[in-house]
């Protein structure tokens, strides 16, 4: 184990109410010209699908992905809930389901309330003043806004000529910037840098996709903050390397990104058809779903090229 994390919640600078964090780097302004630059005759699916056996967190405790059916056509007929009898019921198929998951299963993004310091998250919302019985009261899901920006592939596994980069392997901050170099691009405000590793290459094969990830290292992770970035994203589940190189912090990234930084971070994003491309800059556009007080939800960021100049 190496040196201490030393991570504090901060403060934010758009004032002691703000919720938002990095995400108002966004702007309508910023959105326009993205969009206005928008080849709109390609786009890519950053998501993946939900299945029942889906590499998920059980593991820590979480429960798995399930989907129940709660009405089928032919159980409609028997239980006739809604009164119709049975020739109406048979005339008229109706299915419908229950989910049943952990909200930071699957393409998903977590708000500042997932992880925090010493009982404290970003802007020093204390969790006991802000934290009820079903959820948090600040820094939820439901705060987030459509995320309509620009996306910036930082393809580090290629940049080192693999097809994924090794179990733990920490990337660096020269690792980020040869990237940026190579593609001739500058990080602006408002971006989302989106690494990717490799390991979505072996979904949904939860034996590679998960455990022991290549991923940020805390420098890497504190230079892309000091970038304005609204947002950081990754192919695999955490965006930092694990297991921690920090005595003091078992996930320090994530102490950095959501209570220090207050950069809301985006996990399991599939980008090997970008990389497959070489789609390096792009129109993001994302949105979860608004789960009031929720630390996270599933988010379908979708990546639209950029019409040559």
């Amino acid at each position: 184990m190496g040196p201490r994390a030393d991570i504090k919640v901060a403060e934010s600078p758009w004032g002691p109410d703000d919720q938002l964090g990095a995400l108002n780097h966004l702007s309508p302004e910023g959105s326009a010209a993205i969009l206005a630059r928008v080849d709109g005759t390609r786009s890519y699916d950053l998501s993946i699908d939900y299945f029942v056996g889906m590499p998920s967190f059980q593991a820590a405790g979480d429960p798995s992905y399930q989907l129940f059916m709660s009405h089928t056509p032919s159980g409609t007929v028997v239980d006739n809930m809604n009164g119709a009898g049975e020739a109406g019921n048979r005339h008229v198929c109706y299915s419908g389901d229950v989910v049943f998951m952990y909200t930071h299963t699957g393409t998903h993004i977590d708000s500042l309330s997932h992880f925090g310091v010493d009982g404290h998250i970003y802007n020093g919302f204390s969790a006991e003043d802000n934290l009820g019985s079903r959820g948090w009261t600040k820094g939820g899901a439901e705060v987030i806004p459509p995320i309509i920006t620009r996306g910036v592939l930082l393809d580090v596994a290629k940049s080192r000529g693999v097809d994924c980069l090794p179990d733990s392997y920490a990337i660096t901050v020269e690792d980020c910037k040869k990237v940026l170099e190579d593609a001739g691009i500058t990080l602006q405000p408002g971006d989302v840098a989106m690494v990717r590793t490799g390991r979505m290459g072996f979904w949904p094969d939860g034996s590679k996709v998960l455990g022991n990830p290549p991923g940020l290292s805390l420098e890497a992770a504190k230079w892309l903050t000091s970038q304005s970035i609204s947002a950081i994203a990754a192919d695999q589940e955490c965006v930092e390397v694990g297991p921690s190189q920090h005595e003091d912090n078992w996930l320090p990234g994530h102490c950095h990104f959501l209570a220090e930084a207050g950069v809301p971070m985006i996990e399991l994003v599939n980008l090997e058809e970008l990389s497959r491309d070489d789609v390096v800059e792009f129109c993001l556009i994302a949105a979860p779903i608004r789960l009031r007080g929720a630390s996270g939800a599933p988010l379908r960021p979708i990546a639209l090229p950029l019409r040559d100049n």
